[in-house]
């Protein structure tokens, strides 16, 4: 009996349903509300899609409504495109008819893509307006749209009329790249990276052999996801940028390299584009006040020997690398000098000097609060991995007045395989060094009391509370201190550099790192 009450309340059910009248909607009269009244679309290249932003539409009334037209101002000529709950309309610009149930709400999805001669001329913004008709007024609701464009300098690869396109050969290998060009028919000269608009860089742009690029103070380099720099055997790269002479403006003549989403979001995203890579064979490379961020591995350096009797592979003079998802500088027998060099946040290490080289390290701030168990600010090695390991000569790896410090409890790491040469040396330097469960105690690279053939006025610590730096917010990669700090006057005047990484005078004797310490802004 039961069995057959569910089926006779279920065809019940049914009929009910199939004799319900279908929803009548009457024309829309107005009295819609919006999420927003204007949408602010972020700032994008010229003729580059922009992200997808969402307006919600509320129909707040108890009655079923038919928007007689959601169209955009301009039409089928604008430059904004528009989904309606999933619709796309003419051309996604033009809706009829649109239903909207009462007590309920409908999306609209926006984008654009737009040219700088699209753009206002005085200040280079594109704007229309989502129009929302009804039969109450001849003036529609309106939902205003605006963006900023931004010009810029496209550098890619060719594209040949045989549908493939240009690459370059690394090693065995080729990748989607190009060789920059001193007279490229479009861009100019291409070894010249100027201020006066940014470059976006897609695939690898590669310095020729026997070439220079000289990047002017205050350019912008943005790399596309995959994409990044090579330079090249027997090529260099200068980066020019000038000290600060402003510190309410402090990126105002800094040279910035970073993946190419203006989005707000995107500002400390790691791993958005590939690497800035000095092949081994290229030489004499200068990086001047200047930032990387945002990179899989901000700076990689192939050296030629590493020996110090040559000339280092790349000099470091107040340079910023932030949020590498993978290494900040990543050298395998490179030979490198820095002075006044900040790193933080890279997802596996901040500083990975390995298969031996040459390296010399002067007020520099090496830092990890990256988000991983594992990560470290400093790694220092002399071999490549194998099922023999393959080693070269640490010819020396000297670290002087400089900060060891993150958020785990060990931030460094010293590797010796075999019997090649291994020099470093760490003269006045607060290296962050929690033995716990001293697993380290009894090796004898890190005998930091009684080793004084490798270090010196070391200020260890063993807890997060010792010699602490107290930076201004180490997650936001502002690694200036104040007075609180624990580095004040701790370095030694025989390696006194006159000015921090911002321009001020040290005091004597200097402070640990980077920079100077001053009151933390308001």
């Amino acid at each position: 009996m039961r069995p057959l009450l569910l089926v006779v309340f279920g065809f019940i059910v049914i009929s009910f349903i199939s004799c319900r009248n279908d929803f009548e909607f009457s024309p829309s009269t107005g009295g819609l509300e919006f999420s927003r009244d204007t949408i602010y679309l972020d700032t994008v290249f010229t003729n580059v899609s922009s992200s997808t932003y969402m307006l919600k539409v509320y129909n707040k009334s108890n009655k079923d409504i038919s928007i007689p037209s959601i169209r955009l101002g301009k039409g089928l000529e604008s430059k904004y495109r528009i989904t309606v709950d999933g619709l796309v309309g003419q051309d996604n610009r033009i809706f009829t008819n649109v239903e909207l149930l009462a007590k309920d709400s409908l999306f609209v999805f926006i984008e654009t893509t737009a040219g700088i001669a699209d753009a206002n001329p005085g200040d280079f913004l594109y704007t229309d307006q989502i129009e929302f008709h009804n039969i109450a007024s001849v003036t529609p609701q309106t939902v205003e749209l605006v963006t900023l464009i931004q010009d810029a300098y496209f550098l890619y690869p060719q594209r040949f009329e045989n549908g493939t396109t240009e690459t370059l050969p690394i090693g065995e290998d080729e990748i989607y790249g190009f060789f920059l060009d001193e007279n490229d028919p479009i861009n100019g000269n291409e070894l010249f990276w100027n201020n006066s608009k940014p470059y976006v860089i897609y695939g690898y742009a590669a310095v020729p052999s026997n070439q220079t690029l000289t990047v002017e103070a205050g350019a912008r380099i943005h790399f596309h996801s995959g994409s990044g720099l090579i330079v090249g055997n027997n090529a260099s790269i200068k980066v020019n940028g000038l000290p600060v002479t402003d510190e309410t403006q402090p990126l105002q003549n800094q040279v910035i390299f970073e993946g190419d989403r203006l989005e707000p979001f995107f500002e400390d995203v790691a791993g958005q584009w590939g690497t800035i890579w000095l092949t081994q064979g290229s030489k004499e490379n200068e990086f001047n006040n200047c930032i990387i961020k945002n990179a899989t591995v901000g700076l990689f350096v192939t050296g030629n020997t590493g020996l110090s009797n040559i000339a280092p592979d790349v000099k470091l003079s107040n340079v910023q690398i932030y949020n590498s998802s993978n290494v900040g500088i990543l050298s395998r027998t490179g030979y490198i000098t820095g002075e006044n060099v900040v790193i933080n946040r890279a997802g596996q290490v901040s500083l990975a000097c390995s298969y031996g080289g040459s390296y010399e390290f002067t007020h520099c701030t090496f830092n990890n609060s990256f988000p991983n168990a594992r990560q470290v600010s400093v790694i220092i090695d002399n071999y490549i991995e194998g099922a023999i390991p393959e080693t070269q000569p640490l010819v020396k790896a000297t670290f002087q007045n400089s900060i060891i410090y993150g958020s785990n409890q060990i931030q460094m790491l010293i590797v010796k395989e075999g019997s090649d040469t291994f020099n470093y040396f760490f003269d006045h330097c607060l290296i962050k060094f929690n033995n716990i469960s001293n697993p380290f105690t009894n090796n004898p690279l890190y005998q930091f009391a009684t080793d004084t053939a490798h270090y010196n006025e070391v200020y260890l610590a063993t807890n997060s509370s010792l010699f602490n730096p107290n930076y201004f917010n180490a997650n936001s990669n502002k690694l200036f201190i104040d007075e609180t700090s624990g580095v004040i006057g701790k370095g030694s005047n025989a390696f006194y550099i006159e000015k921090d990484i911002l321009n001020r005078t040290r005091s004597t004797p200097p402070d640990l790192g980077a920079y100077q310490n001053a009151p933390f802004p308001e």
